[in-house]
């Protein structure tokens, strides 16, 4: 009899033990439990730590509660000024709501990677390259609402969405170097001419105070000389002062003319002397040429010979 009753309890002991084996569940700290009787949800969410559930007739889901990281495939697309691009991006999300993760949808993790990749296509077609290049903020915020709208039925909270890397075709690459080399020439050149306007500004205020003291310009020539002979290599030309210069051209201008009194009679310059021509002066421009005689007039006595009373000589001009 004590036999008997010794077997029964044995047998008792590990039943219990093999139930308890079964029934028994450890849920742990960053996971909730979603028990499910009969195929119904029951509204109480396990927590975490030991819990037990009924063999056979309950099923525990455990749901990871922690953020998610997830790469959203790199997708092709034309923004709106038509430039093909290949964006890929990441996205972090948790689950808020572990039953309705369990009970809404198949599988969120899924669920969510899929509107992930097309909501990425639709803000590559809705934006330009500068805005996917320069002004990432405001795309990565809108492509987080796009997500999250469908994702709060299911029970997943998109904490935040960055687009990670924009592909560009290497004609687009070697356009926008081009741009971006004449954009850079372009604000040298603004630069450049804005020194020189400044420049020119200063040297003509400096030219209106070195106006005033001739000597001033005299002193900067010779500092500029200074500075040129501390190079032991260079050649130096000193070029004559500017005030010698202007000496000499006043010394070169002729004298002004004295004018004549009014009562005095102007005198009549005396006729110049007759030059008789040469045969080498006769042929050169610019010397005095005989004056052809009229073969009427009648010629010179030759000599020897008496001249007619009354006559008078020839004048030679």
């Amino acid at each position: 009899m004590v036999q008997e009753l010794l077997i029964a309890v044995v047998a008792a002991v590990s039943a219990g033990a093999v139930y308890t084996a079964a029934a028994a569940r450890v849920v742990k700290q960053y996971e909730r439990g979603v028990v499910l009787r009969l195929g119904r949800l029951r509204n109480d969410v396990r927590g975490p730590g030991f819990t037990m559930v009924l063999p056979g007739v309950e099923r525990l889901r455990k749901v990871n509660m922690q953020i998610v990281t997830m790469p959203v495939p790199a997708q092709d697309g034309i923004t709106r000024d038509n430039v093909t691009v290949r964006v890929d991006a990441v996205i972090y999300f948790k689950v808020v709501d572990a039953a309705s993760a369990v009970v809404e949808v198949e599988d969120y993790r899924f669920a969510v990677s899929q509107m992930a990749q097309t909501s990425l296509r639709s803000i590559i077609g809705k934006s330009d390259l500068d805005d996917l290049l320069s002004n990432r903020e405001k795309l990565n915020q809108g492509l987080e609402l796009m997500i999250d709208s469908p994702a709060v039925g299911w029970g997943v909270q998109i904490d935040r969405v960055e687009i990670k890397d924009v592909s560009l075709p290497e004609t687009m690459k070697r356009s926008m170097a081009r741009q971006a080399e004449a954009d850079r020439e372009r604000r040298a050149r603004v630069i450049n001419a804005d020194a020189e306007l400044q420049a020119s500004k200063k040297l003509a205020e400096a030219a209106s105070e070195m106006s005033a003291q001739p000597a001033a310009l005299q002193l900067r020539l010779l500092q500029t000389v200074v500075a040129v002979a501390a190079e032991k290599n260079s050649t130096l030309v000193l070029p004559f002062p500017v005030e010698l210069l202007r000496f000499l051209e006043r010394a070169q201008q002729p004298a002004q003319p004295q004018p004549q009194p009014m009562d005095s009679a102007p005198q009549e310059p005396a006729p110049p002397a007759p030059a008789e021509p040469s045969a080498s002066s006769a042929s050169a421009p610019g010397h005095l040429r005989p004056a052809p005689r009229d073969a009427s007039a009648p010629s010179a006595p030759a000599s020897g010979q008496s001249r007619p009373s009354g006559s008078k000589p020839l004048a030679r001009h």
